[in-house]
This record gives structure tokens, sequence and C-alpha cells, in this order.
């Protein structure tokens, strides 16, 4: 494998990785989706912001869940995600990955891999398994070890945001997105998957996040909008449904970014479900810096 392949290979994995667990919380829609909610626009609703500060504190409680999502951003990446996270003590779990198209997916194809990778989430770093045709190349190891505090190398000034943003990925960021929208509405009541939720819908104009309107504070703000614009992100909306015991059960992003346009879809369920997450064997792991060293070495 050239090595410029083996470096876009691990990059894009890095990058999915990364995006999905992010989608898992909020600060990025189904075909569902479309549409505004609700309402007439303006301030956000008294009761609505109530009732999202209630959710918020709630979300906040339970320490782990079960997610299923999918992600698309522009021609670079769509894919689909699915199984376990916590957050009782930094961000923890394992996913599964698979791209169903874009850049990155043509990207894996030309390292050899099937479209699937198996990521594990820890407090201070995240592994992934790249298959057996990316470690061929690597001394035979299968997985790759990216240290959140090496995210710089990744996304340039973004990286520090990016950092912060993995490390707090739970619901409640969703939420906490959701109340930054100064137009927030509750939008009806619907059926998810067989459980009847009440959907809550917003835009985010990044541009005009001020507190004016948002039900978060200064600080908070001033957080989710760096946030927003090291991502490249100019307008979002976010939908939420929350189910009866005010917990999330469904959470949707769409929005444009400066590499385009992008969505995504997350359902939760099994809240407290148990995530035991371990480190790969060190003898099958490769560093993601050890990989990037090796741009001074092989063909380009």
């Amino acid at each position: 494998m050239r090595t410029s392949t083996l470096r876009r290979v691990g990059t894009g994995a890095a990058a999915a990785a990364l995006m999905s667990v992010a989608a898992c919380s909020g600060g990025g829609g189904d075909s569902g989706t479309a549409g505004k909610p609700a309402g007439t626009g303006g301030a956000a609703e008294a009761d609505s912001v109530a009732a999202l500060q209630q959710i918020r504190e709630k979300t906040g409680t339970v320490r782990s869940a079960r997610i299923e999502g999918t992600t698309e951003m522009g021609d670079t990446v769509s894919m689909q995600q699915t199984g376990t996270i916590g957050w009782a003590d930094g961000l923890s779990g394992s996913l599964t990955i698979t791209y169903t198209g874009g850049t990155m997916a043509e990207a894996l194809k030309q390292g050899g891999g099937d479209g699937t990778v198996r990521a594990r989430y820890l407090k201070d770093e995240y592994y992934a398994n790249m298959g057996d045709a990316f470690a061929a190349n690597v001394g035979g190891k299968h997985w790759v070890r990216y240290a959140y505090k090496d995210l710089a190398e990744l996304g340039g000034p973004a990286g520090d945001v990016l950092e912060e943003q993995v490390q707090n990925s739970t619901p409640e960021q969703g939420v906490k997105a959701l109340l930054a929208a100064g137009d927030v509405r509750r939008a009806g009541q619907e059926d998810v998957r067989g459980v009847s939720a009440t959907r809550y819908s917003g835009t985010v104009d990044v541009a005009e996040l001020t507190g004016r309107n948002s039900a978060l504070d200064a600080e908070q703000l001033a957080a989710l909008k760096e946030q927003l614009s090291a991502a490249g992100v100019t307008t979002q909306t976010v939908d939420i449904w929350v189910d009866r015991n005010d917990l999330l059960v469904k959470k949707t992003e769409r929005g444009e970014t400066a590499g385009g346009a992008f969505s995504s879809t997350v359902f939760y369920s099994d809240y407290g479900t148990k995530v035991s997450v371990e480190k790969p064997p060190a003898a099958d792991t490769v560093d993601f810096k050890e990989i990037l060293k090796q741009r001074g070495a092989g063909p380009s």
C-alpha cells in the first residue's frame, strides 16, 4: 500500500470515528424532519424552554445508552454507526462504523478495507480496527490508536475544539444545541419506533448566535459558537424526540458547512446499559503518530 494511501485511510478512519461519536451529542436529518416546526417564529416558547431544561437535567443523570445512527457530509462521507456509549467519567464505548459512500469510503476501498471500522472510545484516547489489509502494511497490527491530545495534528486550529466535543459527547449536548436556538418550538407528538415522543425543533444561525433569545448563558453560547465555527458550520436545524421519561429517543441535525451540506440522525435506547471497553492488545496496536512519521518514507 502506498504511504500516502496508508495515511489517507488512517486519517479517514479517525475523522469518521470522531464524526460518529460527535453526532451522538450535538453541534455537528432524516427525511422525516424536513420542513419548519410548528409555530410562527420569533422568540423561543417559554414552556418549550422550561421542558428542555428539565430534559437536559434528566438526560444528564443517566450515564449510558445504545445508539444507532447515520451521518452524511457533502461528498466526503456517508456512514452508519451502531453501538453503546457511556459518559460517567469522560467518554467510553464502542461503535461499528460502516461507510456507505463518499470519498472516505473510496479511500478505505483503495486500502483494501471492506467499508467497516470498529472503534473503541476511552477517556483519553480511542482505537480503530482497520482490518487485515491495513494491518499487512503496518507490521500486522489491526488497531490504530488516536490520542485526543493529538487531534490538533488532524484538525489544525479546530483540534482543541474537536477534542473537547468528542470528550463531552452525550445526548445532553444535543439538548444544549437546541436550547441555543432562539426559535425553539414544540412541534407535536410523533411515534418513534413504537414509542410516543414529543418533538422539539429549532434553528441555530452561528453568525447570529447571541444571548438575546437563547436559553444558554454567555459562556455556554461562546463555547457552542466556537465549536460550530471551527467545524465550518454556518446554520443548523436540530430536532429531538423525547419520551414520557424525559429522555431522548431520536435526534436529527441538518445544516451547511464550508464543506457542503450535512445531516445526521441518531436513535437512543437502553439507557443505563452496561458499557465495558478495554484497550486492544498492545501487540496488535500502532499509534497514529507513527503512521504520520512515514510521510518521509516510501512512495507518496
